[in-house]
């Protein structure tokens, strides 16, 4: 006869506050919490050093908190079948629980096997919703209000204790070099673990994103104007439950309070909360649609740009070696410190897209082992809406020599990352080839433009519009939006046709859909 074990696996959900599977389990007999290093998992092409590092602090704060409870954190390394099997064989699982999980197509396919593998063991399988990403959704009418209702649904308490199983080794977390992960040079990573996302999320809410709406469009000023919880809610260290919740009761705090500062941060939380309903908006986008991650949205662009990228502009746009010294910050800031607010994230991807005409695929890979908030069901959707391959979202080309100008006025964030322009006067910044002394630098210390800003977003234009005509675009694109639009939007985005006036749709809420953002 098997033993009640329950096996609650994490995964992208480090915490146990507001943690329902732990819930479940618990309740139904002795709980082995395990988490899994898969070491083929961290070699696919969206893995980095960062991102491990951050969940190395995530999980040690959750093996103590577990710990606390009486079982710490089971640890093991390998293939999750071989992992499991060996745990049944040796301790009999009556149960395997877990939240889902909207991620990259590597781990659906290993996903796939252990549904596989707990059908023929007859051990039964809970995965739990942790966003407001439903599975095998057929239509996105009422997406929003059921999202609203999930994150309205209690948060749950962890169990006031779980009893240790005996026998049960426990194994330390092996290294970023153990993993085969080179060092990515991130410096100034933020720190891992759930104490670093609530104080975040306390110190954003209590004041600190009074001028979020502000302030969060600026690289400098959004370091510190974002929430810059999107990591905790990447990995979830915090639920996007409790961060809703949090929000949302001190908003109501806020309503009463008529002075202006207490005006201005419950303006501030608004937008804050609309976008927590984009980020599960693009997660359900890859849910839906998991091809998104490999393959053009609308079939109209496919083939527009090549299968390889350029390597050199490659390597240039990555490493921050364009000449342009706005775009050049942008990418140095975000290799040290693996952040970059919302705008420039659509910017540095615009130019990649656009102006470098490189393809998607290869940049978004790039960021994605950049960015240490990388969530996959955000990412892609994001990569290809920034890259103008859905069919349904405004074409946007940023001019990175006007958005210098206009997110830093003063150059104080090109001269803290591109010191080779020291001697550059301040109204050459943003465009140093014009100076006259430029000789000295561009060229010798600094790079020409390795594109001509003009020329190559005439160009991009000419391509991409040309692919958005005729009626057979705009059908695939009705299709697209049916099935992925938003359904709070008045407003028909590029390639839809206007529905008819009866059948206008609620305002959205107030937060820009078409920027590569979930900073927060």
């Amino acid at each position: 006869m098997k033993s009640p074990n329950q096996i609650v696996w994490f995964k992208r959900d480090l915490r146990i506050q507001d943690h329902r599977p732990l819930v479940e389990a618990a309740r139904r007999g002795p709980v082995l919490p395990l988490y899994i290093v898969e070491p083929e998992l961290w070699q696919q092409p969206d893995a980095a050093a960062r991102h491990w590092h951050f969940i190395s602090e995530c999980l040690w704060e959750l093996d103590q908190a577990l710990g606390r409870l009486g079982q710490p954190l089971i640890v093991r390394v390998g293939p999750v079948v071989d992992v499991l099997s060996d745990l049944h064989r040796r301790h009999r699982i009556a149960t395997l629980w877990s939240h889902e999980e909207t991620s990259n197509a590597w781990t659906f396919a290993r996903d796939k096997a252990v549904a596989a593998w707990t059908r023929d063991q007859g051990i039964s399988w809970h995965e739990i919703p942790q966003h407001g990403v439903l599975r095998r959704l057929a239509s996105r009418n009422g997406w929003a209000l059921a999202w609203d209702r999930q994150m309205a649904e209690t948060i749950v308490d962890p169990p006031l204790a779980l009893p240790s199983v005996a026998g049960v080794t426990l194994h330390a977390l092996p290294s970023a070099s153990d993993l085969r992960l080179p060092d990515d040079g991130c410096v100034q990573r933020q720190n891992g673990g759930r104490r670093a996302g609530l104080d975040l999320l306390d110190s954003f809410l209590a004041g600190r994103g009074q001028n979020y709406r502000r302030e969060m469009s600026n690289p400098l000023t959004g370091a510190t104007g974002c929430s810059r919880v999107s990591p905790h809610l990447a990995w979830g260290t915090v639920s996007l439950r409790e961060t809703a919740q949090a929000t949302w009761s001190r908003l109501r705090d806020l309503k009463g309070d008529d002075a202006s500062d207490a005006q201005a941060l419950r303006a501030s939380l608004v937008s804050f909360s609309g976008r927590l309903h984009w980020h599960c908006h693009f997660m359900q986008k890859l849910e839906s649609a998991p091809s998104i991650e490999f393959r053009e949205l609308h079939p109209a662009m496919r083939g527009l740009r090549p299968s390889a990228a350029d390597q050199a502009l490659l390597q240039a746009w990555a490493t921050g070696q364009t000449g342009y010294p706005f775009l050049d910050a942008c990418m140095r800031s975000l290799a040290a410190t693996g952040w970059l607010n919302f705008r420039m994230r659509a910017m540095v991807m615009s130019f990649a897209s656009y102006n470098l005409w490189l393809p998607w695929r290869e940049t978004g890979l790039h960021l994605a082992r950049q960015f240490t908030d990388y969530e996959p069901g955000i990412h892609w959707p994001q990569t290809q809406m920034q890259s103008g391959t859905t069919g349904i979202n405004t074409i946007r080309i940023y001019s990175v020599v006007k958005q210098g100008h206009d997110q830093d006025p003063t150059g104080a964030f090109v001269r803290r990352w591109v010191p080779e322009l020291t001697d550059v006067p301040d109204q050459f910044l943003q465009e140093p080839w014009t100076w006259d002394g430029a000789r000295r630098i561009v060229g010798q210390f600094y790079p020409e433009p390795i594109v001509d800003l003009k020329a190559s977003t005439s160009a991009a234009k000419d391509k991409i519009y040309g692919a958005c005509r005729g009626d057979a675009f705009h059908a695939a694109a009705d299709v697209i939006q049916d099935k992925h639009g938003s359904r709070k939007s008045q407003i028909p985005m590029t390639g839809q046709r206007k529905r008819p006036a009866a059948k206008k749709r609620a305002r959205a809420p107030k937060s820009n859909a078409n920027q590569m953002d979930f900073d927060l």
